[in-house]
């Protein structure tokens, strides 16, 4: 499947699912015009739009402006949302938590992303209000001029996830979303990108009591910091839940986290074996009242971290270091996820969750047999 620049892109609505399954060794490619023309390379990006998932789960951000809070939860139980990215209102938000958009597995999403004006944007993959009867997994988006992926609310379950050379943030979690990711791998081109992770909750544009609070929740993953033109690797703000577990974060001397807003720091966010090669002078950030101290603090008060790890991945895949590093049991955050040995998304060159249903590219080489990223799978 193919759009061209001419604003194309697909939104599955409310009530609507998109059943687009592939297999490990034969992806569905979701891609431009250019891409199927041989006229993209490795840092084409914006050649089209993008797939919006929508649904009726809860979301935070009422655009009636009436919002469900800790003290009156019930106090907008159709909450919903305007998308953005669009020309004509389309809403999604509801009250059905379990709501199923669909099934999308094995899929790449390619050369996506554009903006109709600041502030409205497409991503490769965009969510709103999803339930957890959706079904997300072994996807990868690969040179989305805005983010990587932006989940708005709902309940959002992914395993085995690839964001690589995403111009914004990698992955972009608001608006009440519950997230949880497992097997996670994310890489950035040198020319392009802010933070891999951008978690953000109703604050000044809405309100911060407003519920359901964003959380966002990610268990073994490799993220790979390339950006020249960002501050952090990962941020939350706006009083948004995070919780990371196992992880690796290779920076090449860059801050890893930054926490903003003090009551983000007082959710707060909590961090368990992840390791990452933080700038020495500045490891970790607080901003707007949260001092660099509270955000360290935050991370000692974890087990198995260390911002100043010597990384020795080769690729994505674990070295010596990497394996030395005990793991943490992630099934204590959500029965979504599943105990593993090891830290990262690749305990050694020998894994091959990452395989054939990747495409890879001068970013990341993964060794596929589909191919190049900028060539179409023949099967």
């Amino acid at each position: 499947m193919f759009g061209s620049t001419g604003r194309s892109f697909l939104v599955v609505n409310r009530g609507n699912a998109l059943n687009s399954v592939g297999t490990a060794e034969r992806p569905i490619v979701w891609t431009s015009r250019d891409n199927v023309l041989g006229l993209s390379d490795d840092n084409s990006t914006g050649q089209w739009g993008g797939i919006v998932l929508l649904g009726r789960a809860p979301v935070s951000d009422c655009a009636t402006g009436v919002f469900n809070t800790d003290a009156n939860p019930n106090a907008n139980p159709t909450c919903e949302q305007s998308l953005e990215g669009t020309t004509v209102a389309t809403n999604f938000g509801g009250g059905d938590s379990a709501d199923s958009s669909g099934e999308m597995n094995y899929n790449q999403i390619r050369f996506s992303g554009f903006s109709l004006a600041p502030g409205d944007e497409l991503q490769s993959l965009t969510t709103g209000g999803i339930g957890s009867g959706t079904t997300l997994a072994n996807f990868m988006s690969f040179n989305s001029s805005d983010d990587g992926m932006e989940f708005f609310g709902g309940s959002v379950n992914m395993s085995n996830v690839v964001a690589v050379g995403a111009d914004d943030d990698s992955i972009d979690v608001d608006t009440g979303a519950q997230a949880n990711l497992q097997f996670v791998v994310v890489a950035q081109r040198t020319s392009g990108g802010d933070s891999l992770i951008e978690l953000d909750s109703p604050d000044a544009d809405f309100s911060v009591n407003a519920r359901p609070r964003t959380l966002l929740q990610v268990a073994n993953f490799t993220f790979l910091e390339r950006s020249g033109s960002n501050s952090q690797a990962i941020r939350a703000r706006g009083g948004a839940a995070l919780n990371l577990a196992n992880g690796v974060i290779d920076t090449n001397d860059e801050t890893c986290l930054r926490i903003d807003e003090t009551f983000t720091r007082d959710v707060p966010p909590s961090f368990n074996s992840v390791v990452g090669d933080c700038d020495a002078t500045r490891p970790v950030r607080g901003d707007s009242g949260v001092t660099d101290a509270e955000v360290q603090a935050l991370v000692d008060g974890g087990t198995n971290n260390n911002v100043a790890f010597t990384i020795s991945l080769t690729g994505i895949a674990n070295g010596a270091n990497e394996t030395g590093v005990a793991a943490f049991d992630p099934t204590a955050l959500s029965s979504f996820f599943t105990a593993e040995t090891f830290v990262g998304a690749v305990p050694d060159a020998a894994d091959t969750r990452f395989g054939n249903w990747t495409c890879n590219s001068g970013t990341l080489d993964f060794g596929s047999t589909t191919g190049s990223c900028t060539s179409l799978p023949v099967y």
